[in-house]
């Protein structure tokens, strides 16, 4: 089973790189992202952000969450979590259709994984 940890000092490390390049003070980070700037001091303290605060800080800063994981080993999610998470995803639909395609395509793939010969 692969153990992963957020690497919340090098993602801030990384926002204060950003924040230094477009010459903002954390006042102005914290109001263009979203986040309180009470987050931002907890940050710079070694502290995570809530997983809100970290989503928020991601899209105002292009960093990609992913890329703070730090693990020895990686798996691969299942073919049902990546068509999860573009459904959820696809602005086109609502919470609520998303989740009823989940449902069907999560069906129709377990009785096709049961149909196929083993071998």
């Amino acid at each position: 089973m692969a153990v992963g940890s957020f690497d919340g000092e090098a993602f801030y490390a990384a926002l204060n790189q950003m924040r230094e390049a477009q010459r903002l003070s954390w006042k102005k980070v914290a109001a263009q992202s979203g986040v309180s700037a009470a987050t931002l001091t907890r940050m710079g303290q070694g502290r995570r952000p809530d997983i809100d605060g970290l989503a928020a800080l991601s899209v105002w800063s292009g960093l990609r969450c992913d890329d703070f994981v730090r693990s020895t080993e990686r798996s691969t999610p299942s073919t049902l979590a990546i068509i999860s998470t573009y459904l959820r995803a696809d602005e086109n639909l609502s919470p609520r259709a998303a989740e009823a395609m989940e449902r069907v395509i999560a069906t129709t793939y377990q009785v096709m994984c049961e149909a196929m010969p083993d071998g």
